[in-house]
Order: C-alpha cells, then structure tokens, then sequence
C-alpha cells in the first residue's frame, strides 16, 4: 500500500489528540512531522502535549514547535473546555525527548519540497503557523497537495455566533491562507458537530482495554458534557473530521465554493464568509466546504479502531 504522506499542524488539544492518534492508527498515512501552534492553550503546553502523545502512542515522527501568538491580536484561550493543561482531566507522563530545533516554516518547506506536491497538510489550531510559512515561503502552495483544516463555518459560530474558534483566534492568518492558492479542504463546525461519540460509544471503547481508548475516554470527561448541554449528541471530534476525510473521503459530502475570511468587522470578525448559499458568488471557487458526513459509520470506524468488535 503506498501511503499518503501528512504533515499535522495541532493545537493539543481533547479532540486534537484523539486526531493524532486516528492518524497514527490508520495505515494509509505516513505522518512525516507534527507541528504545535498556540491555540487550545499556549505553545508551552501545546507543544509538550504533542511531544506527550508521540510518546504515549509509540510513534517517530519529529515534532516541531510554530508560532506561539496570533499574527495581529491578543492570544485566545479555550482551557475553559479542554482543562487548564489542555489534555482535559487525563494526564500523560511528561516527554523524555525535545522538539526539534528548526521552526515549524522551515520544516514543512522542506518536507513539502521534498514530497514533490504529494504532501498532504492537516491543520487542526489556528492558522498563524501557515500563514506565517506562506509569508516567508510564497511558492509554497504550490508545493502542497491540499490543505485540509478543521475551521470555519458555512453557518454560525462556536466561539462568537458568526466565527468558529480556530478561524477567529487568528483571522488575519486565515485570511493568507484562504487567499494563498492553496488547495483548501474546509471541515467546519458544519460536518465536525455531526462526527461526534456519544459517552455510551466513549464506554464500549474504553472496556475494550485500548490504552488509546482510554486515554481518549478519560480526557474527554469534561468536554462531554458540556457539549452534551450545548445540545450535542456526544463528544465532538472536531479534529478527527479532516484526518477521516483524507482515507475515507466516501464517508462526507462536500461543495466547491469560494470562501474568505472576516478580518475588519466587530461583530463578524473571523467568518468564514461563503457563496454557497448566495445568489452573489465569488469569482473563484477555492475551497471544497465539507458540510456532512454518515454519523453512524464514523462512530462504527471509531470503535473498532480502538478495539471494539461487532
């Protein structure tokens, strides 16, 4: 099987680790670095948190450090919903090994030169990390595959009721990206509130005895059931959406459209402004906006990769 070479952009992060750890599981990628951004918390925790998990789950791939504030505004912070640490109410041995040296820019200008546009870029945290490598490198665009992000909305908002909360958390960063040329993948709140885990399926997980399920089943904890009050079904796994897509692409149904990014208005300020539903439409179509997905085969796949059987 020849693999699909990835590089995650992540922000750990409840939902982010569960995200690494589909796509160390999944035997069609090859993750061939992982980059931390301030996001879910600080760089300092999301950092050690990625280096954690590499750990946790036995993995090699290098793990980098980017950029540790937004582009033009104050730094975000969402330990509100996934614990002051950012790993919610669960806790991994601290990491025996260091990051690399070389900032995140330059690294995946490397790995994207080097992958000759076969490259695949995940971002699951804000966008200041691409952005700022786009900035320093501005062909690199046209060095990567895609660039499937979990962020944005079509519809509504999390954080505001207009903007979701990586988009906002940077707005002027994932105005570069929406504008760079990149082939973008957007998996917004749109499809990512519909690819959640009830607590049932977190249980069945969990009593399988998968490390991983547990892991994943004791750090969502908290997080459950706030989105359980918010009228959720479950867990949301935001940040498993794009990694599902890129192997199961069958599983979601998705748009072309054009679609840009809010950066001037108080009240609408990160939005990820869309043509889909508009008589207007934007000159270009420069993003597939993935809008569902089949709930029940997500959860189905989800389970007997940590373990379940039917």
């Amino acid at each position: 099987m020849k693999q699909i070479p990835i590089w995650i952009d992540c922000d750990p992060g409840t939902d982010d680790a569960a995200a690494l750890q589909v796509a160390h599981r999944l035997p069609e990628l090859n993750i061939v670095g992982v980059s931390a951004v301030a996001g879910n918390v600080c760089l300092e925790k999301t950092l050690r948190n990625a280096l954690a998990l590499r750990e946790f789950m036995g993995a090699e791939f290098p793990v980098y450090a980017g950029a540790e504030k937004p582009w033009r505004r104050a730094p975000l912070d969402s330990s509100e919903f996934h614990g002051k640490e950012g790993l919610g109410p669960a806790a991994l041995p601290l990491p025996t090994k260091q990051a690399e040296k070389e900032p995140m820019w330059d690294a995946l200008y490397a790995a994207a030169c080097r992958y000759e546009g076969e490259l695949e870029l995940v971002t699951l945290g804000p966008l200041s990390s691409l952005a700022t490598a786009i900035a320093k490198y501005p062909d690199l665009p046209q060095k990567l595959r895609r660039v499937s992000m979990m962020g944005g909305a079509a519809v509504g908002g999390n954080c505001t009721p207009c903007a979701e909360y990586n988009i906002y958390a940077d707005p002027d960063a994932a105005q570069v990206v929406f504008r760079s040329g990149c082939r973008l993948v957007m998996c917004g709140l749109d499809v990512t509130l519909k690819a959640y885990l009830t607590e049932q399926e977190l249980e069945t997980i969990a009593a399988s005895g998968d490390a991983g399920g547990i892991f994943m089943r004791d750090s969502s904890r908290d997080i459950l059931k706030i989105n359980v009050r918010a009228g959720s079904g479950g867990w949301c796994l935001h940040d498993a959406a794009p990694i599902w897509h890129l192997v199961a692409p069958e599983l979601f149904t998705e748009r072309e459209a054009g679609v840009y990014v809010e950066t001037q208005s108080e009240l609408t300020l990160g939005k990820t402004v869309t043509d889909l539903y508009s008589d207007f439409k934007f000159p270009q179509k420069n993003a597939s906006v993935v809008l569902d997905l089949d709930r029940a085969e997500f959860a189905r796949r989800m389970m007997t990769m940590f373990g379940v059987r039917d």
